[in-house]
C-alpha cells in the first residue's frame, strides 16, 4: 500500500444531473457556494465547480454567476477552486472559456477529446421533472458530440495554460483519451507534474468495470510514470468502490453530487459534505492521509491562490 496522501476532489453541482433529480442538488449561487464550503471543511482539497441558472437550473457560462459563488469560497475555505472548461453539453467553446479567463483559477478541468457523451437514458427515469428543459436537454444527447478537438484543447491550454499558470485536471473517458494527453506530453504543449482523472460510468466513454479500470491505470503508467498523479472519478454506483480502489493503490478520488447524486443504494447524497466524509473515513480506514489544499499544491505544482482572480 502507497503511503502517499490521497488528494479528494468535490464535483459540486456539474452539468449532468437535473433539478428533478435530487432535491439536493446545488442550483443557486449560493446553494453552490454553502455545498462547496461544507465540502472543503470536509476534506476536500479541490473543488470542481459549474455554474447554474438559479431560477431554472439549467447550466449556465455566464461569469456574473461564479461572481457570485467563487469570492465567498475564496474567503472561507482555502480549497483549490477548479472551474470547468466542459460547461454545459450545448455551450460553445469561448462560452465555456468565459468564465476561467475572468477569474484565472489555479485549476481548469480539461476533457482530453471530443465524445459521444450520452446521458439520454435518464430521460426516462420516473424523477419529480422541475423545468420543460430537463427532460428535452437529456434526450438531446442522443444526438450530441460533445467537440473537444486537439486543437481545442491547445487553445485551452495556451490561453489559460501558457498564458495565465492555470494547470489542469485531465479528463480522460476512455484509453485514446490518454493517448491523446501523451502526444501533448511528447510535443510540451503540457509538461508534468499533471492530474489525469480516469472516468468511468459515461455512455460514450468506457464501463465501470474492475478490468477497464486496472487496463487504464496501466496503460498510464506506461505512458507517464511518475510524470502523472493518477485520480479515479466513476459515476453513478461505481463511485465509492472505484474510489476507495484507487486510494489503495496510491491514487487520488473524486466525488460529489455531480458524478452520483446517491450516498448508498436507494439513498440520495443529502449534501457534497457527506460523500467527501464517507470516502475520507474510508481513506483514513486504509490507514492513508487525507492531503491538505496547500499539500495538494505542492504535489501538483500549482500558482497559488493569490494569484486567482477572484
Amino acid at each position: 500500500m502507497c503511503a502517499k496522501k490521497v488528494i479528494i476532489s468535490c464535483a459540486i453541482t456539474g452539468a449532468i444531473h437535473t433539478p428533478g433529480m435530487s432535491p439536493y442538488l446545488p442550483i443557486t449561487t449560493d446553494e453552490i457556494a454553502e455545498s462547496a464550503i461544507g465540502a472543503a471543511h470536509a476534506g476536500a482539497a479541490i473543488l470542481h465547480l459549474h455554474a447554474r441558472d438559479p431560477q431554472t437550473g439549467r447550466p449556465a457560462p455566464d461569469p456574473g454567476l461564479y461572481a457570485a459563488f467563487l469570492p465567498r469560497i475564496h474567503a472561507e475555505t482555502d480549497a483549490i477552486m477548479n472551474m470547468t472548461t466542459g460547461g454545459g453539453l450545448t455551450m460553445t467553446l469561448e462560452e465555456r472559456l468565459e468564465a476561467p479567463l475572468r477569474f484565472l483559477p489555479e485549476m481548469c478541468s480539461l476533457n482530453m477529446g471530443s465524445m459521444n457523451f450520452a446521458i439520454f437514458p435518464l430521460a426516462d427515469r420516473p424523477f419529480d421533472w422541475k423545468h420543460d428543459w430537463e427532460q428535452a436537454y437529456l434526450r438531446g444527447t442522443k444526438d450530441h458530440i460533445f467537440r473537444n478537438t486537439f486543437g481545442d484543447i491547445e487553445r485551452i491550454v495556451e490561453r489559460l495554460g501558457k498564458e495565465h499558470g492555470t494547470r489542469f485536471e485531465h479528463e480522460c473517458y476512455d484509453v485514446g483519451h490518454l493517448y491523446n494527453l501523451a502526444n501533448f506530453v511528447d510535443r510540451k504543449v503540457i509538461e508534468p507534474p499533471f492530474l489525469v482523472q480516469t472516468i468511468f460510468g459515461i455512455l460514450g466513454g468506457i464501463s465501470a468495470e474492475w478490468e477497464n479500470l486496472a487496463f487504464m491505470k496501466a496503460t498510464m503508467d506506461r505512458l507517464f510514470g511518475d510524470a502523472a498523479e493518477w485520480s479515479v472519478l466513476a459515476a453513478g454506483r461505481s463511485q465509492m468502490p472505484f474510489a476507495t480502489h484507487s486510494a489503495s493503490r496510491g491514487g487520488h478520488v473524486r466525488v460529489g453530487l455531480e458524478d452520483s447524486l446517491y450516498i448508498e443504494r436507494g439513498k440520495l447524497s443529502v449534501s457534497n459534505a457527506e460523500q467527501v466524509t464517507k470516502i475520507r473515513t474510508i481513506i483514513e480506514s486504509l490507514g492513508l492521509d487525507v492531503a491538505t489544499p496547500a499539500e495538494a499544491r505542492v504535489m501538483l505544482k500549482l500558482k497559488g491562490r493569490d494569484l486567482v482572480r477572484v
